[in-house]
């Protein structure tokens, strides 16, 4: 029987966490080997002093992960091949890294800083939680029947429905139901499901957001909407100026201008909506992410019976996972569900439970509570050193999301100011593609990826490069 020298701060709290780790890092580091047998949880609880409770809940937790493997009989053991797997895996990585390779940049580059990130809008994937989001994938694989493999209802599982329902009635204010939800890969898909079903219906006027993303411009045209943009203000979509059979709207950070639909406007939107029997598309976009203030709730709380409520994980967890959800009216959510079958049949079952799981266990909110706290002090550093540095620079929109909306001086060009930030290693994008009309110029700079510690010598090596230009 092992003596497994565990040490846990009872000040601290998460006991069983604490013990989990402790049990997971001697696996990993070899000093629990393969096959060992662990104390029984009554015997490990009287050794450490704590209820027999909170050893199971650890024993438990590394049982789902794959690190022991409990039987009637023989008790707790390490897994046979963890060990072995484990010091495989960190011997291939020392050789070559999982994963794309690195870019590399040109040869002869002086001073080219490092790249963080793809775009704007994109998470930092290095706090994926793998752990926790391998536990649920095994929990998945270990306790779901084979039936539950095969091909599924196109709409999605029905777990992963009712704990998204749960889930947005709780956080976002949203007046939704199982039935009413279809799980998407993302919600450009489910954006391209509900007007390929409207523009069935009729040839259908799209109002959207000026400015807005160009990259789902082409995606909402091939979906068969003809496009009516709509200026975009403090207050968020000018309502007043609105025309068409339905909206696109992200009322909770408008892309790129980072501002929220206000109250008023809120109102308007409803009214609108409700005199002329048109339907109000709402993209939850960076919902998750409101750091001066609890979130406002979704529009389609207010009028389930007029929006189309689209959200994902995109920015949550992470893009690659393609998991994204629509809820809509009673009758519209099963047209979009019908469409997703005949497009695709649905989306992968056992990333649908593992989220689901994830939901259920606290997972999901918990993550969520740490980025939000991280995006926050990156935020603050950006913006602190633009304010420092640049302060002719105008920092526009609420303290929320992934990135930043930076109104130029009359004197600065959009690209040139987008190309140079490039080079510094903040990833910025001009506004002036994501614009029908004319406006100042301005670019929109991602944070997330960007370290608290790198954000004064970007914005410093911003200033120098653009020194030629006026920045003081």
């Amino acid at each position: 029987m092992a003596d497994l020298h565990i040490q846990i701060n009872r000040d601290k709290g998460g006991i069983a966490g604490q013990i989990a780790s402790e049990l997971r890092d001697s696996i990993r580091g070899g000093r629990l080997t393969p096959g060992t047998r662990l104390p029984a949880t009554r015997d490990l609880a009287t050794d450490l002093q704590v209820s027999r409770g909170v050893v199971v809940e650890a024993y438990e937790q590394l049982v789902a992960e794959g690190f022991l493997v409990s039987r009637v009989g023989v008790g707790t053991q390490v897994t046979p091949k963890t060990a072995t797997r484990a010091n495989s895996t960190q011997r291939t990585s020392s050789r070559a890294p999982l994963g794309p390779r690195p870019v590399r940049r040109p040869a002869g580059t002086p001073g080219r800083a490092p790249y963080y990130g793809h775009r704007p809008t994109s998470p930092d994937l290095s706090h994926f939680p793998r752990e926790r989001w391998l536990a649920a994938v095994r929990h998945v694989l270990t306790t779901v029947p084979s039936d539950a493999l095969d091909y599924g209802d196109p709409g999605g599982v029905p777990e992963l429905r009712e704990e998204l329902a749960s889930y947005l009635r709780r956080v976002r204010a949203a007046d939704v139901r199982p039935q009413n939800l279809v799980i998407v890969g993302g919600v450009a898909q489910g954006l391209s499901l509900v007007l390929h079903v409207l523009a069935q219906q009729r040839p259908l006027r799209l109002a959207v957001e000026d400015p807005t993303s160009q990259r789902q411009i082409p995606l909402l045209r091939r979906a068969g909407a003809h496009l009516v943009p709509v200026p975009v203000d403090e207050q968020g979509l000018d309502v007043r100026r609105l025309a068409g059979d339905a909206v696109l709207v992200t009322p909770a950070h408008q892309y790129p201008t980072g501002v929220v639909l206000s109250p008023a406007r809120r109102a308007a939107l409803m009214e609108w909506a409700h005199a002329g029997n048109r339907v109000i598309l709402e993209d939850d976009y960076d919902a998750e992410f409101r750091f001066d203030r609890d979130p406002v709730g979704c529009l389609q709380g207010l009028a389930p019976d007029r929006v189309v409520l689209s959200g994902s994980v995109s920015k949550a967890l992470a893009p690659g996972l393609r998991l994204g959800w629509v809820a809509a009216p009673a009758e519209l959510a099963e047209a979009i569900r019908r469409a997703r079958g005949e497009l695709d049949l649905g989306s992968p079952v056992i990333e649908q439970y593992a989220l689901a799981h994830f939901l259920r266990t606290g997972g999901y909110d918990k993550h969520l509570r740490r980025m939000r706290r991280e995006y926050r002090r990156r935020r603050d550093a950006l913006v602190g050193a633009l304010a420092e540095e640049l302060p002719k620079i105008q920092i526009r929109g609420i303290d929320a999301g992934l990135h930043v909306y930076l109104e130029l001086p009359d004197d600065w060009d959009a690209h040139e100011t987008a190309r140079t930030a490039l080079e510094v290693g903040l990833q910025a994008e001009p506004v002036t593609p994501m614009r029908e009309s004319p406006g100042a110029a301005a670019v929109v700079v991602g944070f997330a990826r960007l370290p608290v510690h790198k954000a004064a010598e970007a914005v410093k090596g911003l200033k120098v490069r653009m020194s030629g230009q006026s920045v003081d």
